[in-house]
């Protein structure tokens, strides 16, 4: 989602653990991990342990809860970003692609897993193996640094998670604390100005003890509770997020067809954020009790999630307009029933922080207390991850604006893991194999429509957060006008 995709966590802290591990370790250690991540919750994990796999419907559930988080909740300000009639078909292009780079992806993966006798294979793995076939005798060579180019960028995945995390937490309890006293029961009339409090930095910090205290949860299957009550939580709230914006739909002419184009890479950042889910595919595939019906769950689960974006994203861009906040949540009326949907997502942000942190949590401890004795190797497993969270808020009060930690982690990451890499992965892996002058061509393209979004996204995004300056203090401060 990614707003940070909540649901997402189980799945790509799968592939990241695939991905980071070398296959006689991953094997020892992986089985229980995924599947209890892929769950989301304890009651699932062992009969998924103990069966040969998932049903086609489950991974259709798990595939769309893995796409659908927070990230739904930014999508009405990428809109604004850009234009009412090119933010929809953008977003319907993005999701197109992504899809077609998931099946990509699946394609080149299957390749490999029939080339040497494996049941599976991993992002990671496939992008070395890809490295390995091309013709070039360099890229051979140093076919290894594909897989730690792809753990970088799910690491950093991860982490951006986290800081968008702390940013929503705090954007949302500063709303719900500045208009305490004047929330009624009524949700129909004009509400009163917010009464501002202090910043949202401080609020960001005021977090941070309850952060520190769940993320000294080691155990998976504690930890998959909490992935059930964030579920239940965001999906109660994404309902009535959805009804309100329904009920008055003021006229669509009053908005931009097309949005300034300097403001457009930000709605890539945001896009691609929220479709940014690639990591969840492989480890899905293995799970199914019949993988040859992936691809056609994969397109039925994408077109489901696609459909959903543009929907909400549009309707909530025309039910605000220009007021549009950097999370819907934020336009909400303070009424006690809306107020209880912000509630609600900070209790299931503050479950999903946990996991999303989980996974780089994993990977850096070990290898950490690997060079200590065991006496010293709680000690600095604790204080690994008090630094770990710690970086996080402190990323997070850097960049206290929603949307700009968005489009970052967006264009940072997303675009390289969705747009970038698989193309290339198909180009590497066929290439000797005499692959089609169309199919480079349109490989390159998305390639370079990644690589675009990459650099444009990122710079305008920092370009933005230079020019706030000093307005960041306040800009989270809202009135709401009914």
């Amino acid at each position: 989602m990614s707003m940070a995709k909540s649901a997402r966590d189980p799945q790509e802290a799968v592939d990241l653990n695939l991905d980071l591990r070398s296959p006689p370790e991953s094997a020892k250690k992986l089985p229980n991990t995924d599947s209890s991540f892929l769950d989301g919750s304890p009651s699932e994990s062992p009969s998924l342990e103990t069966t040969k796999g998932i049903t086609a419907f489950q991974t259709l559930v798990h595939l769309v809860k893995g796409n659908i988080g927070t990230g739904v909740l930014g999508l009405p300000l990428a809109m604004r970003n850009a234009g009412i009639l090119m933010g929809p078909l953008g977003l319907l292009a993005m999701g197109l692609i992504s899809c077609h780079c998931m099946h990509i992806l699946i394609r080149c993966a299957r390749r490999f897993c029939h080339r040497f006798n494996k049941p599976f294979m991993d992002y990671g793995d496939t992008v070395m193996h890809g490295l390995e076939a091309n013709p070039s005798a360099w890229l051979r060579n140093h076919a290894h640094w594909g897989r730690y180019i792809v753990s970088f960028f799910l690491i950093v995945t991860q982490m951006g998670f986290c800081c968008v995390y702390i940013v929503f937490l705090a954007d949302n309890l500063k709303q719900v604390v500045e208009a305490v006293n004047s929330t009624t029961n009524n949700c129909h009339y004009e509400t009163v100005i917010l009464t501002p409090t202090m910043d949202s930095r401080l609020y960001m910090l005021t977090f941070l003890p309850f952060l520190v205290l769940i993320v000294l949860i080691r155990n998976l299957r504690v930890l998959t509770v909490f992935s059930l009550l964030a579920n239940i939580t965001m999906l109660i709230s994404l309902i009535i997020i959805v009804q309100y914006i329904v009920q008055e739909i003021p006229d669509p002419r009053r908005l931009p067809l097309v949005a300034n184009w300097k403001t457009y890479s930000l709605f890539f950042g945001t896009a691609i954020f929220s479709f940014e889910s690639i990591g969840v595919v492989l480890p899905l595939e293995n799970k199914m009790k019949d993988a040859r019906r992936f691809p056609v769950i994969l397109s039925l689960g994408m077109s489901i999630i696609t459909a959903l974006y543009v929907s909400v994203g549009t309707l909530g861009y025309l039910r605000f307009g220009d007021d549009v906040k950097a999370s819907i949540t934020l336009n909400l009326p303070n009424c006690w029933l809306y107020q209880s949907v912000k509630i609600l997502y900070i209790i299931g942000i503050l479950c999903t922080y946990a996991l999303q942190f989980y996974v780089p949590a994993e990977i850096i401890v070990p290898l950490a207390t690997s060079h200590v004795s065991k006496r010293w190797a709680l000690p600095l497993d604790l204080f690994i991850r008090l630094a770990m969270v710690s970086l996080t808020c402190i990323l997070a009060i850097l960049i206290p604006r929603l949307d700009l930690v968005l489009s970052l982690v967006g264009s940072l990451s997303g675009s390289a893991l969705a747009l970038i890499i698989p193309p290339l992965l198909e180009i590497t892996t066929y290439y000797s194999e005499g692959l089609s002058p169309v199919t480079i061509v349109k490989d390159t393209l998305i390639s370079i429509l990644g690589f675009v979004g990459f650099v444009m996204g990122t710079y305008q995004a920092l370009d933005e957060l230079i020019q706030s300056g000093d307005s960041l203090t306040f800009s989270n401060s809202t009135v709401f006008i009914q």
